[in-house]
């Protein structure tokens, strides 16, 4: 359903003229184009360094050893502030320690500001264990760190204090987040180094600047989305910042990261500015890769999860000020966005720098931060009284006061439109959606409190509870029957918000890889699994910066369960835990073969991806020989690290694994919303 255009925020667009100097942005987001268009021919991401010599090695183990024994000193020192404070000292050794390690010097010329790291991160660790920390009360350009939930890695953020910032005041800051350009050689060292430097583009007074690594280069899409919401999390709970200030914004990769974040928690954002990058896949990779794309039908249905201009509508509650050049092949963004609002009644307001490629025309910027000076000053509206929301899945499922608790069918369209009155009545239209929550915090609901709320949706009288007394109200509706009522969603295995697949999900959030130590069922299918299992560790720290839980199926403990999505390798013989919950899983593998119903395939060259509730802890995914799905092909284009797999795979490991997929892909699907295989005639 659409609103009409009365009811819209109008956006013009405003070509700006007048030439100039250009301002140009590093990294750059160009690759290789059509050359990086065989499967066959893939080459490394990241390429492998330049050789560190010997007398240089030395050195920067010597700093290394150092800085490792000061951290463990800090390790058992008993003051809170220091554990909290440790990982501002880690990202130090971290940072030269992995590119030493994993061959990620791209330059000589980096040899010195590693050392330089190195002092850096030694100067903190006697500043922390005589109890000071005076970078935590820096203005100007400052490097922190925090410890990750998703794999416990200490991850790196940059960021720019405003002069203005006083640590014991009481002003609240906007915050600007900046996604930044794709840089292949963008390790930790050269972004800790670049992130004490350079000030960017757009540097607004009296505000933050949050530059997420976005664990290296992946458009901040999974494992580097979630990383993004912690950065920005820490950041929160050390400096004072507005939350009804903060703002999205990029250029190129990180224009892409801009609409991606815009669409998906348009709620949190007072507004976004994304510059050139891309919106979604399939056209872009057309017009910037010049590539021919022949998706299978599930790869087809999850590019839903990351094209923005199926999530259009959502930028109904952020205002968008976009920019492209001119002569930027990397407009067709904008241009893809452009028109998805347009066919939604909403114009946008499309920045264009005349005569220019992919950087800022100076006058474009200043148009910019003019426009959009103006929206953060109104800062964004908590709790809005109408609502327009579409999601594909329950992993976007919040819009303000409304969060969408089930979906009759995953990765089709939902969409909500609602509207609250202060005559104490909601009015909601619904489209494949099965059970919904309306919710506003104490002190925020818009309702008289001695009344009952009157609720109408999708046609359907539904009378809702009273507002409580400190002026917050909840309802839970859900549909039964065809029919709405007050409810809950059933019990039972369901998708549901954090558990709804597909297998790319279960790595944003805490896991661990169980490795098996029993005798496999198959040969092939143990050798396949252990290989697949090596490369998962090697391309998790490669492609998403850190370093996997790892265990036997033998150490697996009450609390990896309890706390974390569990990631099986191997067959029901040779792991143990796997083979403990195969006949709890909604395919069926054992020494007879893996059984969809209506085929079964042999045991000796057919191996089995899955997701799924892990019945050991119902709250937690279980995966099987799988990591992310996107493979060493797809590292070589941002808009094609999208998922590989749905919920499950069979493999024909007949076929070697390669670049795009672990093996042949013999037949593969989601589940049903009830966690159920979908049986096909």
């Amino acid at each position: 359903m659409c609103c009409p255009v009365s009811s819209l925020l109008r956006w013009f667009w405003i070509p700006v003229v007048g030439l100039g100097c250009l301002l140009s942005l590093a990294p750059a987001a160009r690759g290789d184009g059509p050359g990086d268009n065989n499967p066959a021919t893939v080459r490394r991401v990241p390429n492998l360094g330049v050789e560190v010599p010997a007398e240089v090695r030395a050195g920067l183990e010597q700093g290394l050893a150092e800085l490792a024994k000061a951290i463990e000193a800090l390790r058992g020192n008993p003051s809170p502030r220091v554990k909290e404070l440790l990982p501002d000292v880690e990202i130090f050794h971290r940072a030269v320690a992995d590119a030493l390690e994993f061959r990620e010097f791209f330059n000589e010329k980096e040899f010195g500001p590693a050392r330089e790291l190195l002092t850096q991160g030694m100067e903190r660790a006697r500043q922390l264990a005589a109890g000071q920390a005076p970078w935590t009360e820096q203005t100007g350009l400052v490097v922190r760190g925090y410890v990750s939930r998703i794999d416990g890695s200490v991850q790196p953020y940059g960021l720019i204090v405003p002069e203005s910032y006083q640590p014991k005041g009481n002003h609240r800051h906007r915050l600007d987040l900046w996604f930044h350009g794709r840089g292949e050689t963008l390790s930790e060292v050269n972004f800790l180094v670049s992130r004490q430097k350079d000030r960017g583009v757009f540097t607004p007074a009296d505000a933050f600047v949050l530059h997420p690594y976005g664990r290296y280069c992946n458009a901040f899409k999974f494992a580097g989305e979630i990383d993004v919401l912690e950065a920005l999390a820490h950041v929160e709970k050390h400096y004072r910042i507005d939350a009804d200030r903060i703002a999205s914004r990029g250029f190129s990769m990180g224009g892409a990261a801009c609409w991606q974040f815009a669409v998906h928690y348009p709620d949190r954002f007072v507004g976004a500015t994304p510059g050139a990058g891309f919106s979604e896949t399939p056209e872009f990779l057309r017009v910037f890769q010049k590539e021919t794309l022949d998706p299978k039908p599930w790869e087809k249905t999850l590019w839903h999860w990351y094209d923005c201009n199926d999530w259009a509508m959502n930028l109904w509650h952020c205002p968008t000020v976009a920019y492209s050049g001119e002569n930027d092949s990397q407009k067709q963004a904008a241009d893809i966005m452009e028109k998805a609002l347009a066919d939604l009644g909403i114009e946008l307001v499309h920045i264009i720098g005349p005569q220019t490629g992919h950087s800022y025309h100076p006058a474009a910027r200043d148009e910019i931060e003019r426009r959009f000076n103006s929206i953060v000053a109104r800062g964004r509206d908590r709790n809005p009284s109408t609502i327009h929301f579409t999601t594909y899945t329950l992993r976007y499922n919040r819009m303000h006061w409304l969060t969408v608790e089930g979906l009759e069918q995953h990765w089709a369209k939902a969409q909500v439109d609602a509207h609250w009155q202060a005559n104490n009545s909601v009015d909601l239209q619904t489209s494949n959606v099965s059970a919904l929550t309306l919710a506003f915090a104490a002190g925020e609901c818009p309702f008289d409190i001695s009344q009952p709320v009157s609720i109408q949706i999708d046609g359907r009288d539904v009378k809702g509870p009273r507002p409580l007394s400190d002026r917050s109200w909840i309802c839970r509706l859900v549909r039964e029957g065809g029919a709405w009522k007050i409810g809950a969603p059933p019990a039972g295995p369901r998708k549901k918000p954090g558990l709804q697949g597909p297998i790319d999900d279960a790595f944003m959030d805490a896991f661990v890889f169980v490795a098996p130590t029993g005798t496999p069922q198959s040969p092939e299918v143990d050798r396949w699994a252990r290989g697949e299992l090596d490369r998962a560790i090697e391309h998790w720290r490669r492609q998403f910066r850190g370093k996997a839980r790892v265990v036997k199926d033998t150490d697996l403990t009450p609390e990896d369960i309890a706390s974390m999505n569990l990631v099986l390798w191997g067959d029901p013989g040779s792991n143990r835990v796997l083979g403990q919950l195969a006949d709890k899983l909604p395919i069926r593998w054992n020494a007879s073969g893996i059984d969809l119903g209506n085929r079964q395939f042999p045991v000796g060259n057919h191996g089995l991806i899955l997701c799924a509730p892990n019945p050991l802890n119902p709250e937690r995914y279980v995966v099987l020989n799988s990591t992310f799905t996107y493979r060493d092909y797809d590292y070589l284009n941002n808009a094609r690290q999208v998922p590989r797999l749905p919920d499950w795979a069979v493999i024909d490991i007949t076929t070697p694994p390669g670049s795009q997929y672990p093996g042949k892909v013999a037949e593969a699907d989601f589940f049903d919303d009830n966690w159920r295989l979908v049986r096909k005639p």
